[in-house]
């Protein structure tokens, strides 16, 4: 294991976070909770209906179900105040008090709901909820955050050493999830989210490559100057962050390759964060690099709210569970 994976729950039982995880009758989930329970993590509030039950799940899963907060969305008695504030942030909508009440019976919106008002500092869902669903809630509930028009994810890949180095090596491949074809300002935003969010995640300075089928005009077409108008952007925002584009992945990696192709790149081969110009590009990259490459894929990490609320991979293990869980609490 990498040291980055095997330091995540150090880092985040530093924090004392409180993590709701939205699907408790979800049984990947129950294991992950009793494995953060019993770790001291983190407090693992679980939300589910028959509160007793879950409880013995969680004991059954060699956690204490006694030490863990388990709470039934549709009876519990913040209800009434979650939906008061969700009808005021939706009536422009035309969302009703009804529906409003309605929605915070839900698991996914009632955790939301605790992250918004501050109850709990981050959310966990997506074992058994789509993306859409999750985000959804979240966009609703809590918002994004000053300054960020564009919700977006990240995957952070853990991959074995290819730069010389002797451990492996955390890349930031974004967006891999959510935004399917966007545009220069909104690779701008994405790109923006996801320097901060690795900044908390990973601990490092970020070096960000806006990747193209072109390095530096060797090509050009539509969406090779839409990366070079989101480099520009993004500039603008953050000019202490060394950033470069439109460059071919091998450019923004490998330093002999950059020497070559872009010698006066400000990132040299040494990118950490991969900006892809649409979702096809990322998600088929990142799944490549996962199962050829053997890396570890952790995400995809929500970005851009205002407070964390992460999707998880209806395929996801145990252990991804875990690892998004770590993740929600750097990020809270």
């Amino acid at each position: 294991m990498s040291a980055f994976l095997e330091q995540l729950p150090v880092r985040a039982a530093a924090l004392k976070r409180r993590i709701v995880f939205a699907e408790g009758h979800d049984e990947r989930t129950i294991h992950a909770v009793a494995r953060l329970q019993r770790a001291g993590v983190m407090q693992v509030i679980l939300l589910g209906s028959q509160p007793d039950e879950l409880r013995r799940a969680v004991d059954a899963a060699e956690g204490d179900g006694d030490g863990v907060i388990v709470l039934d969305p549709a009876r519990d008695g913040r209800r009434e105040h979650y939906a008061a504030q969700l009808f005021e942030r939706r009536k422009h909508k035309g969302m009703t008090r009804a529906e409003a009440l309605e929605r915070v019976s839900h698991p996914l919106y009632f955790a939301a709901m605790m992250v918004a008002t501050g109850e709990a500092d981050g959310s966990v869902a997506g074992a058994a909820y789509t993306t859409s669903d999750v985000l959804r809630a979240a966009l609703w509930c809590v918002g994004p955050a000053p300054g960020i028009e564009t919700i977006s994810s990240s995957f952070y890949m853990v991959v074995p050493p290819f730069r010389g180095t002797a451990d492996p090596e955390v890349l930031t491949f974004t967006d891999a999830g959510v935004v399917p074809e966007p545009g220069a300002r909104q690779l701008a935003d994405i790109a923006q989210a996801a320097v901060e969010a690795r900044r908390k995640i990973v601990g490092d300075e970020p070096r960000v490559a806006f990747l193209s089928y072109s390095t530096k005009g060797s090509a050009d077409g539509a969406s090779v100057q839409r990366m070079r108008d989101a480099l520009t952007l993004f500039r603008e925002r953050m000019p202490d962050v060394a950033a470069d584009g439109e460059l071919q992945a091998d450019a923004a990696l490998i330093p002999d390759v950059a020497a070559r192709k872009a010698a006066d790149s400000a990132l040299a081969g040494t990118a950490n964060v991969l900006v892809f110009p649409d979702l096809d590009a990322g998600n088929i990259a990142y799944k490549l690099v996962q199962r050829l490459a053997r890396a570890e894929a952790l995400g995809p990490i929500v970005q851009g709210l205002a407070r964390p609320c992460n999707d998880l991979s209806r395929g996801a293990s145990v252990d991804d569970i875990v690892h998004v869980a770590c993740i929600t609490a750097l990020l809270a």
